[in-house]
């Protein structure tokens, strides 16, 4: 089947911007965790506000306003303890991580446009490999989040001492993760495909030199 170098143009700028913007809404959005503590509030007869959901960056409480989490980068204080210290490492990386992805798209995105225009083989199989490496930032960034928010979980559990209560309270993960999710799918896909076009473009070079 002839793969035509238009049409790949076409689906790296879709793939890529879309994957550009899931991942740009997700960092903004505060929806990666969220706790859903409704039949406990409804025991108490509504008087506080439990639920929550938070994001990379602060968590909010239901009718209530949102609060910037702990600096991960400043825990000087003596009182933090190795798990908590532990916690803000693993805080600090994802939020490294997220936004480096992002940078890596913006660059990847620049370099593709010019690769596109060029038909330059090298520099497609730059982008290409470029966005591969971007897509396993975002997805070692996602899996130190998972493993940072169960590690969270588990704390919480050694401090509040009542499986009785966790039971009333429903804690999962949100849409803003999942649109990371996506955004990682997407980028991997727009990577095979610069590597794709590479290839293409390599090839019809062998036969124009052939001719």
């Amino acid at each position: 089947m002839k793969v035509n170098v238009g049409t790949l143009s076409l689906c790296l700028a879709l793939l890529g911007v879309s994957s550009f913007a899931f991942l740009v809404v997700a960092i903004a959005t505060d929806f990666w965790y969220i706790i859903d503590a409704s039949r406990l509030e409804t025991a108490r007869n509504g008087s506080d506000a439990l639920s929550s959901h938070s994001g990379l960056w602060r968590s909010c409480r239901v009718r209530s306003e949102c609060y910037p989490l702990i600096n991960p980068f400043w825990h000087e204080n003596a009182n933090v303890t190795d798990s908590h210290r532990q916690l803000l490492y693993m805080h600090g990386t994802f939020v490294i991580l997220m936004p480096l992805s992002l940078i890596l798209m913006i660059f990847g995105g620049m370099t593709g446009f010019i690769s596109i225009l060029a038909r330059a083989y090298l520099l497609l199989l730059m982008t290409g490999l470029l966005f591969l490496f971007g897509a396993l930032v975002t997805l070692t960034g996602i899996s130190v989040y998972i493993a940072y928010s169960a590690a969270a979980f588990d704390e919480a559990v050694c401090l509040l001492r009542s499986k009785e209560l966790l039971a009333e309270i429903d804690i999962r993960f949100g849409w803003s993760l999942a649109l990371a999710w996506i955004s990682f799918v997407t980028e991997l896909f727009t990577g095979a495909l610069f590597l794709l076009a590479a290839r293409v473009v390599g090839l019809k070079r062998r036969c124009e030199q052939a001719l």
